[in-house]
């Protein structure tokens, strides 16, 4: 099984995570923003990142990819049996990807992708913007995380893994919540990221950064 994707992507991330929290070992093969890595474009022909291929079959998006893992080696399930907790999964998911990772994104591309990878300085306003859009992520989710420390069912599912990745990338910024204000979430982050299917990755990102 190989994973096409440029690691600092949230969407790649997510699915290294999730194949990790299943014992999976996937092939990367890194590409970047207009690759024209043909194997590539036949996983994802509008160039939406993460490609995936399995033999035979390929696809992209980083939630299809994920519901095809969890079908096809169904242990340990990650996305729930239960209607209501497979609804909250997918819940938690759409808010990461599109809620999360849109405010993230406006901090990640314009204080480290456009300067350090593009050679243009980034839209500070917009980043700003982007923090402020977090706000209410953090007011949201410090509210809701249980005592288990798990979104959904008391126990790790997709639902953790897609919510933490978009904010490994604000950490990059230096964009984390406080942790006096926010000790559930900031608690939260450190379990589900310091997992060894996070936080090795985590690391060689940061590295390859120059952040550590």
């Amino acid at each position: 099984m190989i994973l096409y994707g440029a690691p600092l992507s949230p969407f790649v991330r997510k699915v290294a995570a999730f194949a990790a929290e299943k014992g999976l070992e996937l092939e990367k093969v890194a590409v970047g923003l207009g690759d024209p890595n043909p194997d590539f474009l036949a996983c994802s022909p509008f160039r939406k990142m993460p490609g995936f291929s399995d033999g035979d079959f390929k696809i992209s998006d980083s939630s299809a990819i994920v519901t095809y893992l969890d079908a096809k080696y169904p242990e340990p399930a990650l996305i729930p049996a239960d209607p209501a907790d497979r609804a909250r999964v997918v819940w938690f998911d759409e808010f990461a990807d599109t809620i999360v990772t849109t405010a993230g994104g406006k901090i990640f591309f314009n204080r480290i992708v456009s300067p350090k990878f593009l050679g243009k300085p980034g839209d500070e306003e917009a980043a700003k913007q982007g923090e402020t859009e977090m706000v209410p992520v953090y007011d949201y989710l410090e509210s809701i995380i249980p005592a288990s420390g798990f979104l959904v069912a008391d126990r790790l599912t997709l639902a953790d893994i897609a919510v933490v990745s978009p904010f490994v990338n604000a950490g990059h910024c230096g964009v984390a919540p406080d942790s006096a204000k926010y000790p559930k979430l900031t608690g939260y982050l450190a379990s589900i990221l310091g997992r060894p299917s996070f936080a090795p990755g985590i690391a060689r990102e940061r590295k390859m950064l120059g952040l550590d």
